[in-house]
């Protein structure tokens, strides 16, 4: 049995749907299916939604531009709805480079929780490097990199660096996401005469 989350930091409940996103090469799919198995979550592959003509230029070598991502993002936002609807929780990992993709599969919804994979290009470079029987393609890296769009500081995603082993990464995760919401909130500061603001 997986420990499940109790609440999300900052959010009203605990997220039904987990989000991990990231460059190529990041350990999207390492840490979801380890975060999957944490909590006891279904785990789906992002790369499985694309129609077969996306699949196609992927093979050839060729961009995927907003015209192909648009029937893929169709795809994984009716997975998630679907988890939602039925209650049943799952981690879908997923590029979601662009922040239009982040808020077309997170957007307010408190029950989506999006993660970002962080690391730099030499160190994510180096890793795909020492995968055994992995060809490394750098200018697929840097593709990735440049379409990259961070995560800025107004949206709700939680940043995790991938320096660390799988089993810290996730540890990092499963510690940032659990919390209770049930925890009284904090005491208000002694140079505050009128404590906590209500309404």
């Amino acid at each position: 049995m997986g420990e499940g989350l109790r609440g999300a930091g900052g959010r009203s409940r605990a997220p039904t749907v987990i989000v991990v996103m990231g460059v190529s090469g990041s350990g999207k799919s390492t840490i979801g299916r380890s975060l999957a198995a944490r909590l006891g979550w279904e785990y789906v592959e992002g790369d499985d939604f694309h129609p077969p003509r996306n699949i196609a230029k992927m093979r050839s070598g060729a961009p995927l531009g907003a015209s192909d991502r648009r029937p893929w993002m169709d795809r994984l936002d009716a997975w998630i709805r679907s988890r939602l609807a039925e209650g049943r929780p799952g981690v879908l990992a997923c590029s979601a480079l662009k922040r239009d993709d982040r808020d077309r599969l997170a957007g307010d919804r408190a029950d989506v929780a999006i993660v970002y994979l962080d690391g730099d290009r030499d160190l994510i470079a180096r890793r795909m490097h020492a995968r055994v029987g992995h060809f490394f393609d750098a200018d697929l890296l840097d593709s990735q990199f440049r379409e990259l769009e961070p995560p800025a500081s107004d949206e709700d995603v939680l940043s995790v660096s991938v320096a660390g082993s799988p089993q810290v990464i996730t540890d990092d995760i499963v510690a940032a996401l659990t919390t209770s919401a049930s925890d009284p909130p904090d005491p208000p500061h002694p140079s505050d005469p009128k404590g906590p603001a209500t309404g």
